[in-house]
């Protein structure tokens, strides 16, 4: 059965409480504050296989992301998770190159499927980990899957700026992260099902 994530179940990146004053709480929906300090949510548990579900909302240009697997003895959170790119791909500069656009994991795959989004309006996404194996789900259409451990995306890693950091995508397991970006973005129904 999904649980629901409301923000009990989140803490600030490297803190032990809510970071309020980089995001609201609003009912069930987190919304991080454009202009405030850029602290990511990060879950307080850590998750092995799961499917995260939830809807996400951008202003114009907006960019944000949600992380699975990351080892909080990292300095930043995309230090060591990969991300799955949420992007408002026709506003922001992002979106012209394929592997930064909405859906992405970021900066190493592209999407199979390009999904738009519109300012301000929920849009339906999951991610899914299931032993090392991810998958993108943007508005009811899987639109990336890929294996950490494939051998093709170990290499691109070497290649990529995620090269200079040892935990990036090294482990089937971690915490998720919600990331704030310097700028506005709204999450709602964020629910985990661990089949497990």
């Amino acid at each position: 059965m999904p649980h629901q994530l409301d923000a009990s179940q989140w803490r600030a990146w490297h803190g032990d409480d809510f970071p309020h004053d980089c995001w609201s709480v609003a009912g069930d929906e987190l919304c991080a504050l454009a202009g405030s300090r850029r602290i990511d949510l990060i879950s307080r548990q850590r998750y092995r296989n799961f499917i995260l579900r939830f809807e996400f909302a951008l202003p114009f240009a907006g960019n944000s992301g949600v992380f699975c697997c990351v080892d909080e003895g990292a300095d930043l959170s995309w230090h060591s998770g990969p991300e799955m790119q949420l992007l408002d791909d026709r506003g922001h500069p992002d979106g012209r190159e394929p592997t930064t656009r909405n859906g992405a994991l970021y900066g190493l795959l592209r999407p199979d499927i390009e999904t738009q989004t519109e300012p301000e309006q929920f849009i339906e996404a999951a991610l899914s980990l299931r032993n090392g194996e991810v998958e993108h789900w943007l508005d009811g259409q899987r639109v990336l899957r890929y294996r950490l451990d494939e051998p093709a995306l170990r290499e691109r890693i070497t290649q990529s700026k995620f090269s200079g950091y040892p935990r990036f995508a090294q482990s089937f397991e971690g915490h998720v992260v919600l990331q704030h970006h310097g700028e506005a973005a709204r999450f709602r129904r964020l629910s985990i099902e661990t089949p497990d």
